[in-house]
């Protein structure tokens, strides 16, 4: 097919375009040479406005072209295709100008009862690593609440290291970012990740490593549903936080991983705690700490107290058993005590050595001897 481009100007070389008038005459020239044309490929990224028009990519191995929908043709189709459906489209081909690109302009949709080649080969590696137990919710790791070295593997041109970056020195400062450099789209992405995720478990002291990169067309996720970034990203010696693209897209590594973010952003501050929580926390747990200290002593305190009453009612009960006892004994003792015979008019007499005298015998005339009276002791001889 032969395209011409006839303009009123003798030389085109003489007039200076508009970047409008460039893609107005380039859409009159498309729209001019093709009728409506039946295409067929794989829907994806299908989206319906609250116009009523959808907007959708179709697309097969080698290319993909922009689609619009305008909101009568779609209420005809029904509901919007899911991601991954073929289909044939009958389709008028043009430019859309404010934007310069090419798309096409569906006018009717029929769903071909087959599953596109891309959306195959997902299926088909997501069936084998779920049989492979690689999506178990039991061999996911729980991710430490006290980071301190985070691995993070994605593009060195992308936003996530950045975003990753600042919320880790907002929320933890002290927390170590180690970047491991890695190609997230395009040829050669897939090999560069399987060697980064390799080098991540040959870091020492490693707490968590974080896979992702920004948000991007469904193809250029393609990377992250690759069986072998599965499979290294499964292998992985620490806990792994996976987050690719937007909050909506969902990749097959976010399935594999211990954790999925929504975002680069959000998994930083998954991946690290945060100051402020822990000096709350601490705050908290040394009120709690002097409010428990407090109770404890003022219990201790009343316990004490009970203690030392029913200490003093044992002693006084004790000191009132003895005493009795004491003034028992004290008066059987009194009662044979030798002054209380010497009280009743009795005396003892001892030598100058002591000794009790109680036979005449004892009693020597040439020496005195002392007499053991009731009041005293007097000095006595015998005669």
């Amino acid at each position: 097919m032969t395209l011409s481009l006839s303009l009123d100007t003798p030389s085109p070389a003489d007039q200076v375009w508009s970047v409008a008038q460039l893609s107005t005459a380039i859409n009159r020239l498309v729209t001019g040479e093709f009728p409506p044309i039946w295409v067929r490929g794989e829907v994806i990224q299908c989206k319906a406005w609250s116009s009523g028009h959808w907007y959708f990519t179709l697309r097969d191995r080698k290319s993909q072209v922009k689609c619009c929908m305008f909101r009568l043709n779609a209420s005809r189709a029904g509901k919007p295709p899911a991601d991954g459906t073929e289909v044939f489209v009958l389709a008028k081909p043009g430019i859309y100008e404010e934007k310069g690109e090419f798309q096409l302009v569906v006018s009717r949709m029929l769903p071909t009862s087959a599953v596109g080649q891309k959306q195959q080969e997902l299926e088909r590696v997501k069936a084998l690593l779920h049989q492979d137990g690689l999506f178990d919710p039991a061999r996911k790791r729980r991710v430490p609440a006290y980071a301190s070295t985070v691995a993070l593997v994605t593009s060195p041109d992308g936003a996530a290291l950045s975003d990753v970056v600042t919320v880790t020195r907002k929320r933890w400062p002290c927390a170590r970012i180690l970047f491991v450099a890695a190609r997230v789209q395009g040829e050669g992405a897939v090999q560069e990740l399987v060697r980064a995720l390799r080098l991540v478990n040959r870091i020492p002291e490693l707490d968590l490593c974080i896979i992702g990169r920004g948000g991007g067309a469904r193809e250029d996720l393609a990377a992250f549903n690759s069986e072998a970034v599965c499979r290294a990203l499964a292998e992985v010696r620490v806990p792994t936080i996976s987050a690719v693209g937007h909050e909506i897209d969902i990749s097959l590594t976010d399935l594999v991983a211990d954790l999925r973010a929504p975002t680069p952003s959000a998994a930083a501050e998954m991946a690290v705690a945060d100051r402020r929580d822990a000096l709350r926390l601490v705050d908290d747990l040394s009120v709690r700490l002097a409010s428990g200290l407090t109770g404890r002593t003022r219990l201790a305190g009343a316990r004490l107290a009970r203690s030392s009453d029913r200490l003093r009612s044992v002693m006084r009960g004790m000191l009132k058993v003895h005493r009795g006892r004491a003034d028992r004994l004290g008066a059987q003792l009194d009662a044979l005590s030798p002054m209380r015979v010497l009280g009743r008019g009795y005396a003892v007499a001892r030598d100058d050595a002591g000794r009790v005298l109680k036979r005449r015998d004892d009693f020597d005339r040439t020496e005195r001897f002392r007499l053991r009276l009731a009041d005293g002791e007097i000095r006595a001889r015998v005669e």
